[in-house]
Formats: structure tokens, C-alpha cells, sequence
């Protein structure tokens, strides 16, 4: 949370509220990248249809990009305004309310809500803890409980209706964002290929995949160095989202 900024707690969160308000559902995150300040183009851009609805989660890192700086970097709040936005969340918001058994836990019910999950910018960092499996905050936590095969959301769905359900996983779409040597670093050429080789969509094999990769683009970067590692222009971000959802621009 940024010095001086007034936490708003959001209200418990339960999925199941918005089943059927026939919308899509895009849960947009963003990790600690420059890139974050492109949140609000692609916020405006979405928002405006609507059969959408949008919520956002920031790490830590992430939240500092967008602290009222500039026009360019208006305060997160500000987002709120924007039509279709119904929900911002942050780390705290997790636990925000004393925890009861039976009572919803906000990772899995974003999670149950999202029809799609879209993070841009996603950060070296995000990404490593991402392919090794951590989840140390609230946007690695919804990553690590998504239903990869679709089985989970297929057993619940049959429990509600009495019917066998296929389900296939829904999409997890990252748009990564860093430096030009952290891009073109062994290691990161070796999570990238997990996530599209192991875990992407249209991959081979019986398995659907869940994992969609927007890949960086070439230009000089905030630190000043020109090269590949920079995030997708984001106008093309939300080309590419609105094609997957079927909306028309």
C-alpha cells in the first residue's frame, strides 16, 4: 500500500452471487513491472462493453506504479470510475474479514468467478514464483489454485444439476514485462517454455493446456535499454482478449 493511501476493504466476495449475470469475466492483475502504468488504458479500453465485468488485483510491487504520480499513473482508486470495474483487491484484502468456517476465501471464489484471468504485466519475479509453484500472495494464490483440468468446476457444476459435466480449464493469458538481459535469460527461457510447452493452450497431447503467453516486444525500455523484454503494446493486449472472448470492437 502506498504512503498515505486510504485502504478500502472490499466487501466479502462470493462467486456464486454473479453466475448468472451473463457476462464475461475477466480478472485483470498486474505484478511489479513499469508496464503496471498501462493498467488504466487497458481497464478503459475493456470497460467499454457491456456484457463485461472486471476485477482487478495488484501486489505490492505492483501498487506503487499507480499512486496518483501523473496522468499517466493516476491513483488505483481512480480505476473505480470506470464502467463494468466491480472490484479492486490487494494483498490485505485477502483476510480483511475475520475468517469463519464455511465463510468464502477470496483467491478461490476470484477464481471460481474469472472466465478468464489476464495478468499484464507479469514481472521476472511473478513469473518465477508463478512456474515454481509458490503462492505468497493474492495473485499467486489465485495461479496456484486454478483448476487446470477443469475437473473441479466439472464436479460442482454436476452436483448442482445431477449431470456429468466436461469443463475445460479456463484460460490463464500473461503479458510479460522486464528488462532486456532478464528476457533473455536462460532462465526465463526455461519457465517460458513451461508455460507454453507444458502448460499452454493448443498444446499437444489428451490434456487441454491453460496458460496463453502474449509475448514482449522490442523497443527502448524505462531503464533506457533498447531490446526485446518490453510488454505487448497494450492496445494489441486487449485485441487479443477481445477475440478470445467473441466481443466485437
Amino acid at each position: 500500500m502506498v504512503a498515505g493511501a486510504i485502504r478500502r476493504a472490499e466487501p466479502p466476495f462470493v462467486a456464486a452471487d454473479y453466475a448468472n449475470d451473463g457476462k464475461h469475466h475477466v480478472l485483470l492483475a498486474a505484478s511489479g513491472s513499469v508496464a503496471t502504468i498501462k493498467i488504466p488504458n487497458i481497464v478503459e479500453a475493456l470497460s467499454a462493453h457491456p456484457n463485461i465485468s472486471i476485477r482487478l488485483v495488484f501486489t505490492k510491487s505492483a501498487i506503487n506504479f499507480l499512486a496518483g504520480q501523473s496522468h499517466e499513473q493516476p491513483h488505483v482508486d481512480t480505476l473505480r470510475s470506470f464502467p463494468n470495474v466491480e472490484g479492486i483487491y490487494e494483498d490485505e484484502d485477502e483476510w480483511a474479514h475475520p475468517w469463519t468456517r464455511g465463510a468464502a476465501i477470496l483467491h478461490i471464489e476470484l477464481r471460481r468467478w474469472a472466465h478468464v484471468m489476464l495478468i499484464a504485466p507479469l514481472s521476472a519475479n511473478t513469473l518465477a514464483k508463478i512456474v515454481g509453484g509458490l503462492s505468497d500472495n493474492l495473485l499467486t494464490s489465485v495461479v496456484r489454485a486454478w483448476d487446470t483440468t477443469g475437473e473441479v468446476e466439472a464436479s460442482t457444476e454436476g452436483a448442482v444439476t445431477g449431470q456429468a459435466q466436461i469443463v475445460k480449464p479456463k484460460t490463464i493469458m500473461v503479458a510479460p514485462a522486464m528488462n532486456t538481459a532478464m528476457w533473455r535469460h536462460r532462465i526465463t527461457a526455461k519457465q517460458i517454455s513451461i508455460l507454453e510447452d507444458e502448460w499452454g493452450v493448443g498444446k499437444d497431447g489428451d490434456e487441454p493446456g491453460w496458460f496463453e503467453v502474449l509475448v514482449p516486444m522490442k523497443k527502448e525500455l524505462a531503464c533506457g535499454d533498447v531490446g526485446d523484454g518490453a510488454m505487448k503494446d497494450w492496445r494489441e493486449i486487449v485485441q487479443v482478449m477481445e477475440s478470445r472472448l467473441g466481443l466485437s470492437t
